[in-house]
């Protein structure tokens, strides 16, 4: 393959033989999870009573999600030290194992709803850890000025896996079901596990890296960021946007279902078109360089706030399917302005820790958020659970605009 017409920041990182194999691993696991979107949910809807479906979407989605915040905590001193490789390795077999399964039990008849969130939930258990591994794989795998470009590699194909993954998923719980979705699912995680066996990494240097979900250094990393009010405030405003994101992985599929009354293809629709604008956003990142990161990031919170405001009203579908495709281009840039700010900020010899608390505490942050999506969308409807959702968004969004003006005329007093 040639790769002249490929930039030149990713050139050396295409070039090596191994990345370009667990890239394609990755580009499949990626696609699983992205029709996981769509099927998690639904299966738990076509499971649930009537009058209980929103309790046991946010259980269903909270459970593929949440038990790998425990897992990251509890298993710490076991996993560690772990190298990166066996860690993504046990993640993909469990994972693969366990999602697997669903399918089984929906085939014997046995499926209950009680089971189906056992199997989720356990199936995530490690998933946190295979993260950690993931990354660290690649950053053993590869020199340290190749690894900014492999990393957004790594995450453009997670946004186009989100393109793919729920257009395919919607059309087969419509028409197959979701439970064999999962399944293939869970044929991905078996995939990617199978290349990495295959494939011959260099041999890893266990006090090189710091492993995401290191219990010292993420404590020791807290403490720094303590220090500095401007990057703790930057976490607090990260976790909400996180927090205030959970509940509307459980109010779409309902909304969908409960106030379109409408099939899964819509709800495919719906994240594909939101994948794509993350997409678009993510990647035109770059030109976003010469603006001050602060307002851009407090911007991008906001303007997603403001695009799930009309799911509250009696709108009509393209609005809001509009509206999300907007606002997923709005959210895709978050994530790498929030690590830019705090690249930039962070003293350079505290960074590694920094970036370890922060992932260490942003695990909890959409796990918990959708776990209480389940009875905000029982108690409130979907649309109410979206509005508010945007709303509570808008406004810390604009808590942190005021904190921004005070802090910046603080440091820059008028004679």
């Amino acid at each position: 393959m040639r790769l002249i017409r490929v930039p030149s920041a990713y050139r050396p990182v295409l070039a090596n033989r191994v990345f370009r194999r667990l890239i394609l691993g990755f580009g499949v696991s990626f696609l699983g999870d992205g029709m996981s979107f769509v099927a998690v949910a639904w299966l738990a809807i076509e499971l649930a009573p009537q009058g209980s479906a929103g309790l046991w979407v946010g259980a269903a989605v909270a459970a593929y999600t949440l038990p790998g915040v425990a897992g990251a905590l509890a298993f710490g001193r076991l996993l560690r030290r772990v190298p990166a490789r066996r860690l993504l390795l046990a993640d993909n077999a469990v994972r693969g194992v366990l999602l697997g399964a669903v399918p089984l039990f929906w085939l014997a008849g046995l499926l209950s709803l009680p089971l189906y969130v056992t199997l989720l939930a356990l199936s995530s258990l490690l998933h946190a850890w295979g993260n950690a591994g993931k990354y660290t794989m690649l950053a053993e795998l590869l020199p340290g000025e190749q690894r900014l470009a492999a990393n957004t590699l790594i995450s453009s194909l997670g946004f186009a896996a989100t393109i793919a993954g729920p257009a395919i998923a919607g059309v087969l719980v419509t028409y197959v079901d979701s439970a064999l979705v999962l399944g293939l699912d869970a044929l991905t995680y078996v995939f990617l596990a199978v290349l990495v066996v295959r494939t011959r990494l260099p041999e890893p240097d266990p006090d090189a890296h710091v492993s995401p979900v290191d219990q010292t250094a993420a404590r020791g990393g807290l403490a720094l960021l303590r220090s500095h009010p401007e990057l703790f405030g930057l976490l607090a405003l990260t976790w909400c946007f996180n927090f205030l994101y959970g509940p509307v992985e459980v109010a779409l599929p309902l909304h969908v279902t409960d106030d379109l009354h409408a099939p899964g293809t819509l709800l495919g629709l719906y994240w594909m078109l939101f994948g794509i604008g993350a997409l678009l956003g993510g990647l035109a990142t770059g030109a976003l360089r010469q603006l001050p990161l602060w307002p851009v990031t407090i911007g991008v919170v906001i303007g997603w706030g403001l695009c799930l405001l009309p799911f509250w009203f009696d709108v009509p579908v393209l609005v809001t399917i509009a509206g999300f495709a907007i606002g997923g281009a709005i959210y895709g840039p978050f994530v790498a302005l929030s690590v830019t700010l705090m690249q930039t900020k962070a003293p350079p010899q505290h960074l590694t820790a920094m970036l370890a608390a922060r992932s260490a505490v942003l695990l909890t942050a959409s796990p918990l958020g959708t776990a209480l999506g389940g009875p905000l969308t029982s108690a409130l409807g979907p649309r109410p659970t979206l509005g508010s959702s945007g709303l509570a968004t808008v406004a810390v969004g604009l808590v942190a605009c005021t904190l921004l003006l005070v802090s910046s005329r603080r440091r820059n007093p008028t004679p």
